[in-house]
């Protein structure tokens, strides 16, 4: 069976060679007929042209906030009275039976909040005093507060929050953005990533391309020098030199796609192209000089050299004025297995007022209407401490937290989901993962179940076989 598999095998490679190297003007034709009937597909994207999504969008362009490291929803958004009441008591058993966690003690005592929380805005929402600014803004918030996922782990957990699966090798969400929409910045990348902090555990994996074709890729910004590596000339090679060299690569390229059809070609093309243009575009996007003094306060940007999440939500407004659909901002500092409330304390310090300028720079400039802002991290953390005797701590967990959203056709100043007494589990409207992925991929016009792409004899999409738009939440 094996050597019948492999005689096949062989003589497809050979008919695909005859086909690319003869001179039959058919060919290219009938080369692409075999490798649709072989179940690989032939069709040549193309980032740069925008497609029309299934329907008409509530959302155009998207903002990711990814808090990497879990924040806690208990001390920042989900107040809880009764575990503060509890505080120091150990959990009944009832609620660790058959519970799965990373760290946790079974002799770890409730931990209430030690931060106060207020009623803010015409919703009189409560949320946390870490977090005054974003207070402000919770009348444009819509607030998810019954979030839960498979994976109890950073890395598979984050990897399954943006591609919908917990191992490597999926799209991520900004991939399916971007191989749905296209883009219409022909300057800068569809798909741009900013990090500050520790980076991600789950690494590049987070905003990868998958099986889709590299052009589709998370383009990862430094924050300082080049946006990009290598994207200044060397010395002694000048535009001219370097655009003659680019024609020749271009037409040789060009060459071997006509023969072969291949979308790795096409995107090495796009490639090139892009990275030309890039070395103006990206300087200019990354100078803050033309900012004025005021934007720069409300954001809280001292150096605009300083690369850091403040710089990284500014430059985040600044990318999508310049057409750029999706922007991911990654921030991993907020897995505060102890030392919580200093921790957490200053991890708001650095993110609380940069988020909350750039909700309002957006509503400013008329773009949170049709721009979708997402704030959220990979799970929440435990009603108790992870260790008996520290009470400053949680560990993971992925039965219940929230994230928010706010503008691109969310309800504002709206809450969904609830949460039992402890912050423990989920009473009212949970929300898995491919759930919150659907909706978002329904605000930016797609059916989540037809927006696929045939890979290995199958097709594949963002939310697998699962997931169920929340209609509840959309304005």
């Amino acid at each position: 069976m094996k050597n019948k598999i492999q005689q096949e095998f062989g003589k497809l490679n050979t008919r695909r060679w005859f086909l690319q190297r003869c001179g039959v003007g058919m060919a290219g034709l009938a080369l692409n007929s075999m490798l649709m009937r072989d179940g690989f597909s032939a069709e040549i994207p193309d980032s740069i042209t925008p497609r029309a999504p299934h329907f008409a969008p509530t959302a155009k362009r998207v903002i990711y906030i990814f808090m990497a490291g879990a924040p806690s929803h208990l001390d920042l958004f989900d107040y809880k009275p009764e575990l503060v009441k509890r505080d120091g008591q150990l959990p009944p058993p009832s609620l660790l039976k058959d519970y799965r966690a990373a760290f946790i003690d079974p002799n770890s005592a409730l931990y209430g909040t030690e931060f106060k929380f207020n009623k803010q805005g015409q919703s009189g929402y409560e949320i946390s005093e870490l977090l005054p600014h974003i207070a402000k803004h919770v009348d444009d918030i819509c607030f998810i507060r019954s979030m839960h996922t498979n994976e109890v782990n950073h890395a598979p957990a984050q990897i399954f929050m943006n591609t919908g699966h917990q191992q490597f090798g999926r799209p991520s969400l900004g991939s399916w953005t971007l191989y749905g929409l296209g883009s219409e910045s022909e300057d800068l990348p569809g798909y741009v990533v900013l990090t500050s902090a520790k980076g991600t555990s789950g690494g590049a994996s987070n905003y990868g391309c998958g099986f889709l074709p590299t052009i589709f890729n998370g383009v990862p910004f430094r924050g300082t020098g080049d946006p990009i590596l290598y994207l200044s000339n060397p010395d002694g090679y000048d535009d001219k030199a370097q655009r003659d060299s680019l024609d020749v690569l271009k037409r040789l390229n060009e060459e071997t796609l006509a023969r072969t059809a291949d979308p790795q070609t096409a995107a090495r093309i796009q490639s090139y192209e892009s990275a030309y243009r890039l070395q103006s575009s990206a300087p200019e996007l990354m100078d803050l000089s033309q900012e004025s003094q005021a934007t720069m306060d409300a954001y809280k940007i001292k150096d605009p050299n300083e690369s850091n999440f403040a710089r990284n939500c500014l430059l985040a407004r600044r990318l999508l004025e310049r057409d750029v659909r999706f922007v991911q901002l990654f921030h991993e500092a907020w897995d505060q297995h102890s030392n919580l409330v200093n921790a957490h304390t200053k991890n708001c310090r650095d993110t609380d007022q940069p988020v909350a300028a750039l909700l309002q720079d957006l509503k400013d400039r008329d773009m949170l209407k049709d721009t979708l802002v997402i704030w959220g991290g990979e799970f929440g953390r435990t009603p108790m401490t992870q260790n008996p005797g520290d009470q400053n701590g949680r560990d993971h967990h992925n039965r219940a937290f929230t994230i928010w959203m706010a503008g691109g056709g969310v309800k504002a100043g709206f809450t969904y989901g609830a949460t039992d007494e402890l912050g423990f589990n989920i009473v009212e409207n949970p929300v898995h993962v491919h759930d919150l992925n659907a909706t978002i991929l329904h605000m930016l016009g797609f059916d989540h179940e037809r927006l696929t792409h045939r890979f290995q004899g199958r097709d594949y999409r963002l939310t697998d076989v699962h997931g169920t738009v929340v209609k509840d939440i959309l304005a």
